[in-house]
């Protein structure tokens, strides 16, 4: 039996659909609990507890069980830097998405907003891992003293911080409470805190201060760093300040587990926080797992130890080809391989650089003709069957079904396969001659031969690219494919000297309109459709070129208008006309969406689903699910497990 056939034999027949999910952001309060007393102040001796306000985990009202502690979870990894990706799916952050993406306060008791003001509360006795108060100095220390301080950030705050320019008012009424305030309302603000990767608008100031030159003096902070043998304060104080990339076991993090392994290494362990903040319902404090262990594996090994049952809990690494090997697995070594769709626009998309150097290229780019002949000239139908088994879904780089702003003509404008119709857009734009192998010319007399530069370890783009070639050879256009190194890609598309990228599509695509459509406009940093307009737009102006297409200055205009409401109705009609503007001007191609992510599970962890949307945002990978629930139960009944 062939790869392919032994991947679609273990494939349902048709992928399902999840429920919509809502476009209301709750941002509401957690009330106080009882149920764990009054917690005191910590002192030497002290057994580390959650906060006396935790976050109270109603398990049974999403269909979950109440667990108990203990045990290991293992997992691989492919380098010993990725054990930062505990902190994107272990998911704790001050105000987060659940499953349902409707946005709750997380390590916050609680959120106001008014207009442009928002207040954030602090769990009374919330501590840091290593028992010290986590206080409003901790944010003033971030913002003062990391943010605003030259030497760590040469840039200043980041962007979401910046409303016309301008940073927010900032204040520290009590211990408890912070207070960030701008003239007019900032909808990227709460947003950005629930990002995959957290922006930590908060450090463990009891920690990093004595690294600090502006507490021990420049000439003290400069010698701890030169112990070291790193040229500056700085350099110190940011290798230590390690709250996202945790491989500093000495730095205290809020996170559900805390690093115990010094890098190097090939096995890194973390240990439950003990004073992590949320519990659930009988009192029990989360996360249920006392232990998550990663082992450093290559790449090439990670689905072979997986099927072997070296693993626990497994999806990073992972993909969609190798959903066969991982379910001969399964009986041997007691594991279940879930399928979730990963939730993106596109799994492989092509972007024309409209602003490319060559003028040649940039003026057939930016003719919306050219770009639906090319749209229309790929067979999706062929490429769902090949690459996704028939189990995807064709058209257009756009948002899924699951969100509420989808409408179908998104997926399917410009989408369908017709070559008579490509090859028709192409004469009217003047590409009627052709060479003796019969590949169009273009106006300045060279071969219509469009080089597609590609990240080479993406190894399901290399295999779309060699179809898409036959497809438009059909219509008279020659591909040439380009693999490049992630870095000198991203170098080429920065200095405008790609012609077309293909890589995959929206990253957001199950949004709700509270969400940035900043995907949607140039003023996402590096698009590949208009890197040199996006330099633009992130720098206000300082390099790269301003924007001169009417098409794409309207997506400025209405990412602007986006930042300047806090009203979903605006943002949702913004939303709209965004996606309308991509599916009617094709600025990205789209092929097919739909891909599944196996999730691989030991057959006695409980609490993870077997089917849930994939993505790196919003759902930071599993994130949204929450780890820190799932559990080890002996003697569990599958039947009674949530599937």
């Amino acid at each position: 039996m062939s790869r392919h056939d032994k991947l679609a034999a273990t494939l349902p027949r048709r992928a399902g659909k999840d429920g919509g999910f809502s476009r209301r952001a709750l941002i509401a309060g957690f009330g106080a609990s009882s149920l764990l007393g009054s917690r005191a102040s910590w002192a030497e001796g002290d057994v580390p507890a959650p906060p006396a306000a935790p976050l109270i985990v109603d398990l049974a009202a999403r269909g979950r069980r109440t667990g108990a502690t203990g045990g290991t979870i293992r997992t691989l990894i492919a380098k010993a830097r990725d054990v930062r990706y505990l902190s994107v799916y272990g998911y704790t952050r001050l105000i987060g998405y659940d499953a349902d993406l409707n946005l709750r306060p997380d390590l916050l008791a609680r959120v106001d907003v008014e207009g442009g003001r928002f207040t954030f509360t602090l769990r009374e006795g919330h501590r840091w891992s290593d028992g010290h108060p986590f206080t409003a100095e901790d944010f003033r220390y971030y913002w003062e003293d990391v943010a605003n301080e030259k030497a760590l950030t040469p840039d200043g705050p980041p962007g979401f911080f910046l409303v016309d320019g301008k940073p927010p008012r900032v204040e520290y009424p009590d211990p408890l409470t912070i207070r960030y305030s701008w003239d007019r309302p900032n909808p990227m603000f709460l947003p950005s805190l629930a990002a995959p990767r957290d922006p930590l608008i908060y450090r463990p100031s009891h920690y990093l201060r004595s690294f600090h030159a502006r507490y021990v003096g420049k000439e003290a902070a400069d010698a701890k760093a030169k112990a070291q043998k790193l040229r500056g304060w700085a350099a110190l104080h940011s290798r230590l300040d390690d709250t996202y990339e945790l491989s500093n076991p000495d730095c205290p993090t809020l996170q559900g587990w805390v690093p115990r392994t010094r890098a190097p290494a090939t096995r890194f362990r973390f240990e439950r926080n003990r004073s992590y903040h949320r519990v659930d319902t009988a009192g029990t404090q989360l996360p249920y797992i006392d232990a998550i262990v990663m082992d450093v594996a290559s790449q090439g090994l990670l689905v072979a130890k997986t099927n072997a049952g070296e693993a626990d809990l497994m999806f990073r690494g992972l993909s969609m080809p190798d959903i066969p090997s991982l379910k001969e697995g399964e009986k041997a070594h007691h594991y279940r391989t879930n399928l979730w769709p990963v939730a993106r626009g596109s799994e492989i998309a092509l972007y024309p650089n409209l602003t490319t150097v060559d003028p040649g290229w940039r003026a057939l780019n930016r003719d919306v003709r050219y770009r639906q002949a090319l749209s229309l000239a790929i067979d999706r139908r062929t490429l769902n069957n090949t690459l996704l088994f028939g189990l995807g879904t064709e058209g257009n780089d756009t948002i899924l079904s699951e969100s509420a702003l989808f409408s179908p003509e998104l997926r399917t404008l410009n989408a369908s396969y017709d070559p008579a119709r490509a090859s028709s857009l192409l004469d009217a734009v003047g590409l009627t001659g052709r060479d003796g192998s019969g590949i169009r010319m273009m106006p300045d007399g060279r071969a219509l031969e469009i080089v597609v530069d590609s990240d080479g370890e993406a190894e399901n783009v290399l295999d779309a690219l060699l179809l898409i070639t036959e497809f438009w050879r059909e219509v008279g256009i020659r591909l040439v494919t380009k693999p490049q190194e992630r870095t000198n890609l991203h170098r080429r598309s920065v200095g405008g000297l790609t012609v077309m990228v293909a890589a995959q599509g929206l990253d957001l695509a199950v949004p709700t309109a509270i969400m940035p459509p900043t995907e949607l406009s140039p003023a996402q940093p590096e698009h590949y459709s208009w890197p040199l307009w996006s330099a633009n737009v992130e720098s206000r102006g300082k390099s790269g070129q301003p924007c001169d297409v009417p098409e794409v200055q309207r997506l400025i205009e209405l990412d602007r208008q986006w930042r300047e409401t806090d009203d979903a109705q605006k943002q949702a009609a913004i939303w709209r006309e965004m996606l309308m503007n991509h599916a009617r001007n094709t600025w990205v191609i789209g092929t097919v969406a739909g891909a599944l992510q196996p999730v691989v599970a030991a057959d006695r962890l409980v609490n993870l689903p077997k089917r849930a949307l994939y993505a790196w945002d919003p759902t930071a990978m599993i994130g949204v699910q929450r780890l820190d629930e799932v559990f080890w139960d002996n003697a569990a009944d599958k039947r009674a497990e949530v599937r």
